[in-house]
Order: structure tokens, then C-alpha cells, then sequence
């Protein structure tokens, strides 16, 4: 009996652990957007770009992140305080987890135990055990906190402090705060090199990228856009991502409706291509030959061959549509 009963508890331990859904669904070619304005997540065929199903969720869905055996997608409900746990084979909501106030943006710990959680309201991260659900730290950081990143080897916690203009270095045994460092104006989001050696930082209001040193935690470079026709103060980086040789970066340009193609150890801009209205949300597919790009004030999400850097065609989706992240 006491075996049944220890056999229970690890079969329903195991069954709560991020990535491990009801049914293996990975490679279903699927997009999801998550739509602040709708409260839902736009599911589309990655092939034919149509709706295969609108998936209601909490109110002001943002964030996301598919699970590594691609069985769940995460997406934070802002204004319902919650992280929401999608099933990728019944696209519904199975599960939500408070994750304090006002969430944003979040990452899990390297064994997927732990979520850290940006509550901007607050000016904290909050530490969810995942398994349980419950909060089991809050670190103060600095005013609107956004962005949120793992390094690779999960021995830091990297989030931006829009209003201080910041980045707090977290160490993730300790849930202490290692360094603040001061970049640019209005840090949003990070990419981090698969060798964890530098995290790169967009400032919103700085038109720049800033570069920290992941072993010194000091700005060691950055990196400005100044895509042609248009105003410094039009340039509003915020999504970032990074391919996975660490030699190609892609930035969004907010208001300046391009995505920035960055070589990474040179630290220069390769180019420029013109997307949708408030370029956000950025992703590249699975083999890295599409960037999914999305378009808040135009609806849509902009679909660019990375070879030719050329968007392929132009999808509508929900309302002021915020995150984007692609099952292949």
C-alpha cells in the first residue's frame, strides 16, 4: 500500500513538471499569439498561416514560452495575476498558477522547478515553485520591472527595471540580487549568448542595444539603430532574439515598424526590414529560416525569411497582439 501510495505521488509530481502534458504533441507546426485586447491566444497553422483556433484565456494575455517538449505553452494573464498552462494537443487552458501582481514577463530556473516572475506594479520578482504553485521568494528590484532571462547555465536571473534604467543580477541559489547595473533608458527585454559570456539588453527610449559582461556584470559595448526617415525618438527597440550560434541577433524597432539584423561579434547593424506598426514580438522558427514577428498597432504578425530578409506575408491576427511562440 505504501508503495502504491509513493508511486502516486511521484506519477502526479511528474505530471505537473513543466513540459510534460496529457499527450506528446511537439511539431505541430502551430504559432500562437497571445492578444492583449481579446484575451486570448490566436492559434495558427504554421504552413497556412490560418486560425485553427482562438483559445480564451485571463484578461491581457502577454508573455509566453513553449514548454522544451513542446506538450504546453505558458502565457501570463496580466490583469488576472496568473500564469495559464495551455495544452498544446486540446489548445485550452488546464491549469493556472498566481504569480503575484501585475506579471509581465517571466523565465523558469534551469531544471524547470522554479518561475521567475516580473510584477511591474510591485517592483518585484516573484519565485513560483512551479510543481506546487506557490510563491516561495520576493526580491525587490527596481520600478516596472519587464524583462525576464535565465542565463545558460541557470546560476543568474537577469530583469530590467524600465523606470530605474537597470539590470538586476539574481542569484538564482540565493534568490539575492548580485549586481545593479545601469544601462540605457527604458530597458525591456535580453538575449543572452549560448555562452552565457554577454546579455544583450534593448532600451526602449535609448534607440540602443546595451551589452553587459556576464562574468563582470559591467556594460562592456553597445549597439545604436538608426534606421533611415526616422527620429531617434521614433526608435523603440523591445523584442530580441537571437540565434542559437550566438551570430545573428534580431531586434524590433517598435514605432520604427523594422526589425534590426544585428551581427553579434561585430556588434553592427547588418540591416533593416520593414515590418508591420509597433514592431514587439519576436521569434525565429525551430531551423531558424522564418522570424515570426509581431505587430501590435497593426494586428498582425509579419512572417520574414531570414536568408532573403524579406517578409513573406503579413497575417492578421488579435487585437494589439504581444508575444508570439512557434511548436515546430
Amino acid at each position: 500500500m505504501k508503495k502504491n501510495t509513493v508511486f502516486a505521488t511521484m506519477l502526479a509530481t511528474a505530471l505537473l513538471a513543466p513540459g510534460h502534458g496529457g499527450a506528446q504533441a511537439r511539431g505541430t507546426g502551430y504559432l500562437f499569439v497571445s492578444s492583449e485586447n481579446d484575451n486570448a491566444v490566436t492559434v495558427l497553422d504554421g504552413k497556412t498561416y490560418a486560425v485553427v483556433k482562438t483559445i480564451p484565456t485571463g484578461e491581457r494575455p502577454r508573455d509566453m514560452k513553449l514548454s522544451a517538449d513542446g506538450t504546453q505553452v505558458y502565457v501570463i494573464a496580466s490583469n488576472k495575476h496568473r500564469l495559464e498552462v495551455i495544452d498544446v494537443a486540446k489548445l485550452a487552458v488546464t491549469r493556472t498558477i498566481p504569480v503575484g501582481d501585475d506579471p509581465e514577463a517571466f523565465d523558469f530556473s534551469k531544471d524547470g522547478k522554479r518561475i521567475y516572475v516580473s510584477n511591474e506594479e510591485d517592483a518585484q520578482v516573484s519565485v513560483v515553485d512551479f510543481a506546487s504553485g506557490k510563491t516561495i521568494a520576493k526580491i525587490e528590484v527596481g520600478e516596472e520591472p519587464e524583462g525576464v532571462r535565465v542565463s545558460p547555465d541557470g546560476s543568474r536571473a537577469y530583469v530590467t527595471s524600465e523606470v530605474a534604467n537597470m539590470v538586476h543580477v539574481i542569484d538564482t541559489a540565493t534568490n539575492k540580487i548580485l549586481a545593479n547595473v545601469i544601462v540605457g533608458n527604458r530597458p525591456r527585454r535580453f538575449a543572452i549568448t549560448p555562452d552565457g559570456a554577454e546579455v544583450w539588453v534593448t532600451n526602449e527610449l535609448g534607440a540602443s542595444i546595451s551589452i553587459i559582461d556576464g562574468a563582470t556584470h559591467k556594460v562592456k559595448g553597445t549597439v545604436a539603430f538608426e534606421p533611415r526617415g526616422f527620429r531617434k525618438d521614433d526608435v523603440t527597440p523591445v523584442g530580441l532574439v537571437m540565434t542559437r550560434d550566438g551570430k545573428t541577433a534580431y531586434a524590433t524597432l517598435g514605432r520604427a515598424n523594422h526589425v534590426a539584423v544585428i551581427d553579434v561579434p561585430a556588434r553592427t547593424v547588418k540591416g533593416y526590414v520593414l515590418v508591420g506598426n509597433r514592431a514587439w514580438g519576436v521569434q525565429l522558427s525551430r531551423d531558424e529560416s522564418l522570424l515570426y514577428v509581431v505587430n501590435g498597432l497593426s494586428d498582425d504578425l509579419s512572417i520574414v525569411d531570414t536568408k532573403s530578409l524579406k517578409v513573406l506575408k503579413s497575417v492578421p491576427v488579435g487585437r494589439v497582439p504581444y508575444g508570439v511562440v512557434a511548436d515546430d
